[in-house]
């Protein structure tokens, strides 16, 4: 699947690099002692390929609407975006609170370890920690493969921001959203050469955490 910013397509390699603030301080015996706030967003910055049909909306992408979140579908991973088959939408049959990092769903598929979800209610994402997967048996007479609807607990990466209920789903694919602010601090044009666009420049991009 290939994944789009602005119409223009994501280029490999892209880097997904996780903030997640830790102090670290030594005690007079040398004794390290880490603390956290128990506060974590996703950061993401790749190249882009750009045409002269996407120009347009690739510098309005930088010069507008700075100050407001926009969302992207979420780039997978390439291994566990081939080891994926699932609907986008699972049903919860277990509620999780805030600072849980374990839900319970029906999957009628399958969902690889480090997929990328959210869940319905809330736009913080988050990555799956542990396999979704459903059972399947094969008529070896008629070659007819059976699912069987599973229900089960998974773990994910960071603990959960907005507590959910049976009411919600745990959204995956195109579905999992990332809302994000464009990041400021290494603002970039576009650059033309001879009338045709030869550079878009890096796109780093700040998961919007509300």
């Amino acid at each position: 699947m290939a994944y789009y910013f602005k119409g223009a397509q994501i280029l490999a390699p892209y880097t997904i690099v996780s903030n997640q603030p830790i102090y670290e301080t030594d005690s007079v015996s040398l004794a390290k002692q880490r603390a956290s706030q128990g506060v974590q967003r996703w950061e993401i910055s790749f190249d882009t390929l750009a045409t002269g049909d996407n120009e347009a909306d690739l510098l309005l992408g930088v010069i507008e609407n700075l100050a407001t979140a926009d969302t992207m579908v979420m780039p997978q991973l390439p291994s566990v975006e081939k080891g994926t088959d699932a609907s986008t939408n699972l049903t919860l049959t277990l509620g999780a609170a805030a600072g849980d990092t374990s839900a319970r769903v029906t999957s009628d598929g399958f969902v690889k370890k480090g997929a990328f979800f959210k869940f319905s209610n809330h736009t913080k994402l988050y990555m799956l920690t542990s396999e979704i997967e459903v059972s399947e048996s094969v008529d070896l007479s008629t070659g007819v493969v059976t699912r069987t609807d599973l229900e089960q607990s998974f773990t994910f990466f960071p603990a959960l921001k907005t507590a959910v209920t049976t009411a919600h789903t745990m959204d995956t694919g195109a579905d999992a959203q990332l809302s994000y602010y464009r990041d400021i601090d290494n603002q970039v044009g576009i650059t033309f050469k001879d009338g045709i666009l030869s550079s878009t420049g890096s796109v780093s991009l700040t998961e919007a955490i509300v």
